[in-house]
């Protein structure tokens, strides 16, 4: 089972206040397949979501909800209410004039019956990827006019969506960790928010842990490569004569780093028999590297 239909099933569960029944079929039925006094129907390649559907139309209209089962390669469940006598007791249920596009507010009593029609919605059209991989929330509606017309409700809720063509379609979008978690949280996926905010967390943590490893492998090379262009300064200016001519701040630095090649900066200066910054003894070593290139020359 996708990641998207564990958190669709899990949503099937969630308990609705009575006055909330009419909101949550809206939302079903609304972005379903069709709407209309003609055909109330739904198409989904998940059967448990046609069967639910089915369920509570029957549940709440009394209607005689028929699934078919389709498609060659991939199953496709269509849940249709068959009669006309059934489309037209839940066009009944309903005191306001039916359009397929356009979002009749009527419906809505109180702010759960908002959060009902959106869990119906995100059912019917909806789909969330893992947040492993990317934080997504997409709706697939049917019209331009719906698509604009949900867009405009769901900011009134506080929800900035996109919208976007794809094909004959258009979808809402949005890829805002922080808006999806709410969203889902109104909707009534509250244990999905809560493994959506550790994901965050492990994947906050995971990157933080992979720049500090970068940076300190990339220190290490300094330090090693550092280290490389010293000693063989050091080793030319020995062969010369040069070395023991030189102060005697800088033999000592020189011999210091000679007797320890691996050492960082920090691991010489304590190992130094006088006191040394980091700081002092890398510019000591400086030098000496200022010198072999001069005589190099």
């Amino acid at each position: 089972m996708s990641y998207c239909s564990e958190v669709k099933s899990g949503l099937f569960t969630v308990k609705r206040r009575a006055c909330c029944h009419e909101a949550y079929c809206y939302g079903l039925m609304l972005f379903g397949r069709s709407f209309s006094i003609r055909r109330i129907a739904y198409q989904t390649g998940n059967g448990d979501l046609a069967r639910h559907y089915a369920e509570v139309l029957h549940k709440v209209f009394g209607a005689d909800v028929k699934i078919k089962e389709g498609g060659k390669v991939r199953p496709t469940y269509t849940a249709e209410v068959e009669t006309e006598a059934d489309r037209l007791k839940i066009m009944a249920s309903y005191d306001y004039g039916m359009n397929e596009d356009v979002i009749a507010e009527d419906v809505f009593r109180r702010d759960c019956c908002v959060a009902a029609f959106l869990r119906g919605a995100f059912l019917a059209c909806g789909s969330i990827s893992d947040p492993a991989r990317e934080y997504r929330v997409d709706f697939l509606v049917k019209t331009e006019r719906l698509a604009k017309e949900f867009c405009a409700f769901l900011a009134g809720k506080g929800f900035s969506f996109t919208v976007a063509a794809r094909g004959k379609a258009f979808v809402l979008y949005t890829k805002s960790s922080s808006q999806i978690e709410d969203f889902l949280t109104l909707i009534g996926a509250s244990d999905v928010t809560l493994d959506m905010m550790n994901t965050k967390i492990y994947k906050s943590v995971k990157n933080k842990t992979n720049r500090l490893r970068n940076c300190d492998d990339a220190n290490i090379s300094k330090s090693v490569e550092a280290s490389i262009r010293q000693r063989r300064a050091i080793e030319y200016l020995e062969k010369t004569g040069l070395l023991f001519s030189l102060p005697e701040e800088l033999t000592q630095a020189a011999m210091l780093r000679k007797e320890n090649p691996d050492a960082t900066l920090k691991e010489l200066c304590s190992l130094s028999r006088e006191r040394l910054t980091v700081s002092g003894l890398n510019h000591r070593l400086a030098a000496i590297l200022e010198i072999y290139e001069e005589v190099k020359k």
